[in-house]
């Protein structure tokens, strides 16, 4: 899908939304709306981020979920490497920059804003507050930004619906220490915005924003519970670029820029819980559905932290190879480039042996779908890497998923400085590092044969 054609379906969500609420909003009004939109969620570092992600998060049965999707990753700071210059004109007149740090103005610097103060009761901060991008930073500013570019045609209520359902969009919360969900002090703030802005919901229209709100929120992460774990990975390789933007040149990037990207995914995914990836509230969703995705969720984080850890072992060995060479080079220079047709030149994967009769076969479910997801590949190739693994199949194969498992704590520990690169290697299978090293230096000598031709 084009500009132009995210541009016109991102003004007929608008429109459809708009007219489901039976508010006017002239068409030009419309398409100013969609080009900011639009505009944003198109830089050059979105790859899991983009126009038809918001398309679909927004679904098509409620009005106000729709506007909240098309809003709710507007504002992508580490994406972005800043907030876009067309979304600033509406957040600098509350939020300053401090130290590299965005914050909420001091109570005597902030404008007086009824609608910026309910975005604030919603998601309860206050003056004064600095915000982290780990806890609704950019949830906060795109809610923000929803509110007061829909102000002029929208009640108070209906942006605070909006806003509502771009605060359950923060990902991944735990419950509180009084055992409240995010959704439960969601509904708690809802109250108490209601009461404070006058904005005359009844109970039970609250719990049904709240729902609305986990609707959303489950949509923006059902990838997690998708049932092909493939296609799991390849919403995972398209998240890795946009915040490790050295990968965006696959030519270039370090076998250390790699590596540290990997080891953030590895270590992320090893932090989170199934548990607290999707929302449920009072039977939303049912418990058929919920424990569903929960289960989803399971087994696709056990697969990603398995297939991550014995890439993250390969990548190690890698690295430690390459100091040999010299300090922090292109992974090209190791690995070969990318296959593509305006170069040809040799990569490692021509030379490294295929192993048919693997004296290590898979013990578990988990690993044979590991082994399958690195000998055929993920869904789709990246523009920064291809989709299957020929080294780690290699590796896998030659040493087993325990051994890898192994040698990925001692990884951890080359990359900490613990252990130095050449006891890293002296502590590998002594036949596997002699192949690898002579795979490596056969590109090496195809290179040559190509400078003296």
């Amino acid at each position: 899908m084009n500009f132009e054609e995210q541009l016109e379906q991102c003004q007929e969500k608008l429109k459809w939304a708009t007219e489901q609420l039976e508010v006017k909003v002239d068409d030009y009004q419309l398409a100013e709306i969609a080009e900011l939109i639009v505009q944003t969620m198109t830089g050059p570092w979105r790859y899991f981020h983009t126009p038809e992600h918001i398309f679909e998060v927004g679904g098509a049965e409620d009005a106000i979920e729709v506007l909240a999707a098309l809003f709710h990753d507007a504002v992508y700071v580490q994406v972005d490497r800043s907030v876009n210059f067309n979304l600033s004109y509406y957040i600098v007149p509350f939020i300053k920059e401090l130290k590299g740090e965005l914050q909420i103005r001091d109570s005597h610097k902030l404008p007086p804003d009824r609608t910026f103060e309910m975005v604030a009761s919603v998601f309860g901060f206050a003056p004064g507050q600095a915000l982290s991008p780990f806890a609704g930073q950019n949830e906060f500013l795109s809610a923000l930004v929803a509110a007061k570019v829909l102000e002029p045609f929208l009640k108070l209520s209906q942006l605070c619906e909006i806003a509502a359902c771009i605060e359950a969009t923060i990902p991944f919360p735990p419950i509180s220490e009084d055992g409240l969900t995010a959704s439960d002090r969601l509904y708690k703030r809802l109250r108490e915005t209601n009461q404070t802005f006058h904005l005359e919901f009844a109970d039970e229209q609250l719990l049904q924003v709240v729902k609305k709100a986990v609707r959303l929120a489950n949509r923006d992460v059902v990838g997690f519970a998708t049932p092909s774990s493939a296609n799991f990975l390849d919403n995972t390789w398209n998240l890795l670029p946009e915040t490790n933007h050295n990968l965006t040149n696959s030519s270039s990037y370090t076998v250390q820029e790699y590596r540290s990207s990997l080891q953030k995914m590895e270590g992320f995914m090893n932090f989170l819980q199934p548990e607290v990836v999707f929302r449920k509230f009072q039977g939303e969703p049912d418990d058929l559905t919920f424990q569903g995705w929960v289960n989803g969720a399971r087994k696709n984080i056990e697969v990603a932290r398995l297939y991550l850890g014995s890439k993250l072992f390969t990548i190690a060995f890698v690295e430690a190879l390459s100091l040999r060479v010299g300090i922090d080079i292109p992974l090209s220079t190791i690995m070969g480039e990318l296959p593509s047709k305006a170069h040809m030149g040799a990569n490692l994967e021509e030379f490294i042996p295929v192993i048919t009769d693997n004296p290590h076969p898979p013990q578990t479910y988990v690993e044979t779908e590991v082994l399958t997801l690195l000998e055929k590949g993920r869904s789709k190739s990246s523009a920064y890497d291809i989709k299957h693994s020929p080294l780690t199949t290699f590796m896998v194969k030659s040493v087993g998923f325990g051994e890898i498992q192994h040698q990925r704590d001692r990884a951890k520990e080359f990359f900490k400085g613990n252990i130095s690169p050449e006891d890293f290697l002296a502590g590998c299978e002594p036949e596997v590092t002699k192949i690898v090293t002579e795979c490596v230096l056969k590109v090496f000598d195809s290179r040559k044969a190509a400078l003296s031709r």
